[in-house]
């Protein structure tokens, strides 16, 4: 069955690109604040939703032809893009969506394009464990992979087998956790272009379908009972400087509920900053700069933002 595709917001009046040899179109001037989990941000310079891996290689040898930036987004829930937009290439990667399982092996291979909380409730579903942690998180895998995303003491660096990571010159590579360089909540991913088309993850059949669905299932009433979702927001602003939560610093030097224009410290969670109502990205990217000033002033600890800024601020 064909899927319909609907055509990106764009103010462009100038026809689409069509890459040859792909049904794929890249579009100029795209608003990308509707991709993304603020619902902030500027336009993509060009725009394309690739539905195959033949599509990325297209795209990737007109990206080498025009000499431009790559940047690739997911459910664009890690992301705060400047008012001004993104010079070059955004690839959205959510038709890239293909999926396996392998019953002998408790494995699933997935696109880059794939949720992360269905995945985790599929595999709730077979009784294997290792991505109940995942199921809150508002993420595609390839943005996952990317960022080691995690929670509940667990992330993809503990499951992952290998990912399939195509870079612009045409080459594709099969990396490990160990080649990716994990470490809390980054990659090597993070500083090249490369795009993620495809994730295995080994995950264990050591519970039952009853368990998992439990444990599954008390993790995501966790998150919605302890993280505002009632409003825009990216997740967790600041990686935690362990051992301490950067919530909890947060929250003693009395930030909660704090704005600047549109953008607030969240009630519910001083690590979540929110979009409460017409906030730029200027307005967000103020006040995380104002809550590391303040943090770093009343601890001496300097906050590490998690989400990731694109553009000029």
């Amino acid at each position: 069955m064909a899927i319909a595709h609907k055509h990106p917001m764009t103010n462009s009046l100038t026809n689409p690109i069509a890459l040859r040899h792909t049904d794929c179109l890249i579009y100029q001037k795209v608003h990308i604040s509707p991709y993304t989990s603020y619902k902030v941000g500027g336009q993509a310079q060009w725009y394309v939703e690739p539905k195959s891996w033949n599509d990325v290689q297209e795209i990737f040898r007109w990206i080498e032809k025009q000499q431009i930036p790559l940047t690739c987004l997911g459910a664009g829930s890690n992301l705060l893009i400047c008012d001004r937009g993104i010079e070059g290439l955004v690839l959205n990667t959510r038709y890239l969506k293909e999926f396996s399982l392998n019953q002998e092996n408790q494995s699933i291979t997935v696109g880059a394009g794939y949720s992360l909380p269905k995945l985790a409730w599929l595999a709730a579903k077979k009784g294997w464990e290792g991505l109940e942690w995942a199921v809150g998180i508002p993420a595609t895998i390839g943005g996952a992979v990317v960022m080691n995303a995690g929670a509940h003491k667990g992330c993809i660096a503990d499951i992952l087998s290998n990912a399939l990571v195509a870079y612009p010159d045409g080459n594709l590579k099969y990396l490990s956790g160990q080649e990716l360089e994990y470490s809390y909540r980054t990659s090597k991913l993070q500083k090249e272009q490369a795009l993620v088309l495809s994730a295995t993850l080994k995950l264990s059949p050591t519970s039952t379908r009853d368990k998992m669905m439990e444990i599954t299932g008390n993790n995501f009433k966790h998150r919605k009972k302890t993280q505002p979702y009632d409003k825009p927001s990216c997740g967790s602003v600041f990686r935690n400087p362990q051992p301490q939560a950067a919530g909890w610093l947060i929250e003693q030097i009395g930030l909660k509920g704090y704005q600047i224009g549109g953008a607030q410290v969240a009630h519910r969670h001083a690590n979540f900053i929110l979009n409460a109502g017409n906030a730029t990205a200027k307005d967000i990217y103020n006040l995380i700069n104002h809550v590391q000033e303040q943090v770093q002033n009343s601890w001496s600890i300097l906050l590490h933002p998690e989400v990731r800024m694109l553009g000029e601020f």
